[in-house]
């Protein structure tokens, strides 16, 4: 390593020891801006030599890399960034300190992916979906599906959702894709054909472009039941984590680990053992209530989760704030479905509980409203039943904090 790479990466592990030991971060970021101001090539360095997976995507990125981690885990010791720091800072933190013999299974901010991907030459790269995701500061869908494209065409080999036409067009480039039936619940940024504009259809057979020839790849990998089928037949997929888009993220990431070369039996088994990721999805006591925390960040996100929440009956507690890390606009409020909570007992809260309250009267769901979260958590939890707890990002961070 450079002289100028090797005094960069003590200043990350410096910065980021203070920054946990004074309690002012969790030492995923801070340490890894300080590393690259004082070399902006410190990710390049790090990653050299390395075996490097990217996973990338709107949503699920986060849960789709603890899986793949998990099984690629059982060859040999793996450095992720586990936090959900998904920009280079995080990225440099989850290297630095370890040896380029071990391998690396890395998040990526989906507008983030090429320069990243520029940056640590990936073995595999992961593609997930691509939707509306805080355009108030983010880029238009097929915008970023045009970048990916560029920064794929060199990856060793990408796994992809053959369901988002965005993201079969995007990892077209590639010389080999391993094509997965991910599945595409929120079609509504998928409408327009991403090479010509022309109109997508979608149907039981999957979709396509009614004016060129971009259609729907055929999957390698799919679900069938409670089992993922593969190259070799069926695999048992048996998940800790709720609902029907986290069994498409294993799916993905077992389709990846057999492609790096795990087999998949041996992946499946330790992606069971993941109960929970940074704190999603974990049951926690909040004000002496039971709860599930959840987090969902944009539109696409929201309608799963709300499938999720709505085959139980459990109190929901609703989150919205607008701070920097969630986006200053909430206008997406409007596109969430949220009449599926009609007739259970809901409570809104957040930052911006009142554009909450709002879009819930609109979606005839009668609530309450309770500006502190934790008070919303006593409200909902009256009864003393497990409440069911839905934010975006500070929101499920500020709930998450109040249960330690």
């Amino acid at each position: 390593m450079r002289l100028r790479a090797s005094v960069a990466s003590l200043a990350v592990q410096g910065v980021n020891r203070a920054s946990r030991l004074t309690g002012k971060g969790s030492g995923t970021v801070a340490g890894g801006r300080v590393g690259l101001k004082l070399d902006p090539k410190l990710l390049e360095d790090l990653a050299r030599g390395r075996s490097t997976v990217l996973v990338s995507g709107t949503n699920g990125k986060t849960t789709t890399t603890a899986l793949l981690t998990a099984a690629l885990a059982t060859a040999g010791p793996i450095a992720t960034n586990a936090t959900g720091s998904n920009m280079p800072p995080g990225h440099v933190a989850a290297l630095v300190g370890t040896k380029a013999s071990v391998g690396a299974c890395l998040e990526v901010d989906e507008a983030w992916l090429p320069a990243t991907a520029a940056a640590t030459r990936p073995r595999a790269v992961v593609l997930l979906n691509l939707s509306r995701d805080q355009l108030d500061r983010s880029s238009e869908v097929r915008m970023l599906a045009e970048r990916w494209r560029g920064a794929v065409a060199s990856a060793g080999v990408v796994i992809a959702n053959c369901d988002d036409p965005m993201v079969a067009w995007a990892a077209s480039t590639a010389e080999r894709v391993v094509w997965v039936a991910g599945g595409l619940e929120w079609k509504d940024d998928a409408g327009a054909c991403p090479s010509c504009r022309g109109a997508i259809t979608f149907d039981e057979l999957g979709w396509r472009c009614g004016s060129c020839d971009l259609t729907r790849p055929t999957p390698t990998w799919w679900l069938d039941d409670r089992d993922a089928v593969g190259p070799s037949g069926p695999v048992s997929l048996t998940l800790e984590l709720p609902g029907r888009f986290n069994r498409s993220n294993a799916l993905v990431a077992l389709a990846a680990a057999d492609a790096l070369g795990i087999d998949p039996e041996v992946a499946a088994h330790a992606m069971s053992s993941v109960h929970d990721v940074a704190g999603r999805f974990n049951e926690v006591v909040i004000a002496s209530t039971p709860c599930r925390l959840m987090l969902a960040k944009n539109p696409a996100g929201w309608s799963a989760l709300l499938n999720v929440v709505t085959e139980g009956t459990a109190p929901v507690v609703v989150a919205i704030n607008s701070r920097t890390a969630d986006g200053a606009d909430p206008s997406w409020l409007f596109d969430v479905d949220f009449s599926k909570l009609q007739g259970r007992r809901v409570v809104a809260t957040g930052d911006r509980w009142r554009d909450l309250s709002v879009r819930l009267r609109y979606a005839g769901v009668v609530h309450d409203a309770e500006a502190d979260s934790t008070r919303a958590v006593e409200v909902a939890g009256t009864d003393g039943d497990m409440v069911e707890i839905v934010g975006n990002y500070t929101a499920f961070r500020d709930l998450l904090e109040a249960s330690a």
